[in-house]
């Protein structure tokens, strides 16, 4: 089969290789799913570069977590009702060797989650890391429906899928975006912006005069400060990046607040987590109240430029086309 790897890492266009690996047979539990996209996020290129110090941690590597396509094989064990079922793949490549970055993919049955008409593959690829992210930050600590939540970076992948999910679920949401002139540029039915290069807090407090009950944060090194200012007695600060290996928050008002800081790691959460996850958010898509945007298609071939664009934080999802 055709497949893209890395067996050192490194930038992309030096380390990332395109040609044929042998296609894997299903184990019992498993199924193969003929691919059609392949989803790249963040977390694929920071394995590839050896993100804060990170090995390679098998001697191959065909990258990348989510996709879509349509089971072709299954397994003993598995059910054979599965056979040309489309679905959407998640966590392929967690733990794991090899990826979605190929024409085929052997995955357990769990990671395998059917998909309606309704949601095209190109969605169905974009959802897994970043929609499980963005549903564990929202919901890990209860519903939200009648609370107050503050999405950073809501223009970013997690945070657009996190502000409308929180939306949804019945919450009043406040977005930010780096800049004033983002303002205009920026439309998420339901939410609230607020640019943080003018009086974030103010425009937060005036919105939550009581502070905000949930932070979805995508830079708690540079929005610590801010998060503190408007945070909630008992609210939750959930996180899933920061640049650097350490971070200094300002201590006595989160003390104060009693404020619990969850740190969220998708590649980590538990089985049955991101599967109720995943199945809850192709089923809001299928509803209409999730839209993911794509920003671009490109071939196999063009894996390296894929990682390049993820790199330079392109807005839109990146994804390969694996029949081409």
């Amino acid at each position: 089969m055709k497949a893209a790897w890395y067996d050192e890492q490194g930038a992309a266009s030096d380390v990332l290789r395109v040609g044929s690996l042998e296609e894997t047979l299903p184990a019992d539990g498993e199924v193969r799913v003929r691919l059609t996209r392949s989803g790249v996020n963040p977390g694929d290129t920071k394995k590839r570069e050896g993100w804060l110090g990170s090995a390679m941690p098998y001697p191959r590597v065909v990258p990348h977590s989510d996709g879509a396509g349509v089971v072709d094989l299954v397994g003993p064990g598995v059910s054979t009702d599965l056979v040309g079922r489309r679905v959407a793949v998640y966590g392929a490549q967690s733990y794991r060797p090899s990826g979605t970055a190929a024409e085929s993919v052997v995955v357990p049955e769990a990671l395998a989650v059917p998909l309606p008409d309704a949601v095209s593959d190109d969605v169905a690829a974009a959802l897994g890391i970043p929609g499980i992210t963005a549903h564990r930050a929202v919901f890990a600590d209860g519903p939200v429906r009648g609370r107050t939540v503050l999405v950073h970076g809501v223009r970013g992948a997690v945070g657009s899928i996190a502000a409308q999910l929180a939306v949804a679920d019945g919450a009043t949401v406040i977005g930010t975006v780096r800049r004033t002139g983002d303002l205009d540029t920026t439309a998420l039915p339901g939410v609230r912006l607020v640019a943080l290069d003018s009086d974030p807090a103010a425009a937060i407090r005036a919105v939550a005069p009581d502070g905000v009950d949930r932070v979805v944060e995508v830079a708690l090194d540079a929005n610590a400060d801010l998060d503190a200012a408007v945070i909630a007695n008992d609210g939750v600060i959930a996180t899933y990046f920061a640049r650097g290996d350490r971070v200094d928050l300002p201590f006595p008002p989160l003390l104060f607040a009693n404020v619990l800081v969850r740190f969220l790691g998708s590649d980590d959460f538990a089985a049955d987590v991101k599967r109720t996850a995943m199945e809850d958010l192709v089923a809001a898509v299928a509803q209409g109240t999730l839209v993911v945007p794509i920003g671009v298609v490109l071939p196999l071939d063009a894996i390296a430029e894929a990682h390049d664009r993820v790199d330079a934080g392109r807005s839109g999802r990146v994804l390969l086309d694996t029949t081409r």
